[in-house]
């Protein structure tokens, strides 16, 4: 498969970006691939001081430079209260932000534990509608490790990929960036980097190379 010209992920905080695809972004970028970013919401009041934000958005850029992204945006919309926003509000900046860069490809977060990536799975799914002028090609869902992995089997969505990237060569960037995050690698076991090492072996195991991301598709055209 080509890869794209553009391509856009969409985090519903930052560091879900790294975690799920950042092998994949730094390919991409590798590849010549022009790759933005949109952070939908963060560590901010009532639950979290602002100060806290201001780390994690810091912490955001340096990742966002070891992986080569340039355009990103932050929306500074709370943590865990993205369903207070109207959906047509939520909708719209989510679809401005895709309609403005037209990507051939979207990488979206799965609808799993975290209210916020459910709700925004829905509202970029909603925004990648194969509808007016150069709708994305492909548009593929990411396993967040801390999440993912947390929804109820046979209750639930259960994570299943059909769609993998060999990030052999792009391990060490990505491991790298997640770094960068200092602030909340270091209070999760499970977003720790022996469990991102962990992961990307064992995706890589399932297709024959030393590590991969793994991806749910919501659509390909070829």
């Amino acid at each position: 498969m080509e890869l794209p010209k553009r391509a856009v992920v969409i985090a519903p905080h930052p560091d879900d970006e790294t975690l799920g695809a950042g092998g994949t972004i730094a390919r991409l970028v590798e590849n010549g691939t022009d790759v933005s970013i949109l952070v939908v919401s963060g560590h901010l009041p009532p639950l979290y001081d602002q100060s806290a934000f201001e780390v994690t958005k810091k912490e955001a850029e340096q990742a966002f430079k070891v992986l080569g992204v340039k355009h990103f945006e932050f929306l500074n919309i709370p943590a865990t209260m993205v369903n207070q926003v109207p959906v047509a509000k939520l909708n719209g900046h989510i679809s401005q932000f895709i309609h403005a860069v037209r990507p051939n490809w979207v990488l979206l977060p799965f609808p799993d534990r975290h209210i916020d990536h459910r709700i925004i799975f829905d509202s970029a799914v909603v925004a990648c509608r194969p509808i007016g002028t150069e709708p994305p090609q492909v548009v593929l869902a990411y396993e967040t490790l801390s999440e993912t992995h947390w929804n109820v089997a046979g209750v639930e969505a259960t994570f299943a990929p059909e769609f993998f990237v060999d990030i052999s060569r792009q391990m060490k960037k990505k491991i790298e960036a997640l770094a960068k995050y200092e602030s909340q690698i270091s209070q999760a076991p499970s977003r720790s980097i022996d469990a991102v090492n962990a992961l990307a072996r064992f995706r890589g195991s399932q297709n024959g190379c030393s590590n991969a991301e793994a991806f749910k598709v919501v659509r390909i055209v070829i």
